[in-house]
């Protein structure tokens, strides 16, 4: 009896480390927890997850805003580990639908990576700014590129 509780104990752990790889769990982070930001986001999805290199990978932000917004900018900012890569200000209205009203909304950002950039920890920043440059929202999220992924679109495309 031990031992069939011993199988299905490793087969249950073995399912686990393989799925949990898989999840798309993104922990966002506001920039400043004290701010009352007019804009709240619920979350970010990252598609296709894990990222891979050379492949378009977008970013989907979901938010709420009690006040309309008729305009603005997104800036993103992405370090890996603490030095600055990559920066990037878009016009607000190219990444949702405006004028934005109140209620949930989405933003969307896709970016494909070059196939040269490293694995490791990435860390995103996104403001958005009206159009009095007034910030109306910041957060922050950890995300990695390993060399998994680059290896599986390698042995994809062969």
């Amino acid at each position: 009896m031990a031992g069939i509780e011993s199988k299905l104990l490793i087969t249950f752990l073995c399912s686990v480390l393989l799925i949990a790889p898989l999840t798309n769990a993104i922990d966002v982070k506001y920039c400043n927890k004290k701010n009352n930001y007019d804009i709240k986001v619920s979350g970010v999805e990252i598609n296709p997850y894990p990222i891979q290199r050379d492949v378009e990978t977008t970013f989907t932000i979901s938010a709420s805003t009690e006040t309309p917004i008729s305009g603005g900018s997104l800036v993103i900012d992405v370090s890996y580990y603490w030095f600055g890569v990559y920066s990037e200000t878009s016009n607000l209205c190219d990444k949702t639908s405006c004028p934005v009203t109140t209620g949930d909304f989405d933003i969307s950002h896709s970016q494909s990576l070059p196939g040269v950039t490293p694995p490791g920890s990435y860390t995103l920043t996104m403001k958005i700014k009206d159009g009095n440059n007034k910030e109306l929202t910041c957060i922050t999220f950890d995300f990695s590129i390993g060399w998994y992924a680059a290896e599986q679109a390698a042995i994809a495309s062969s």
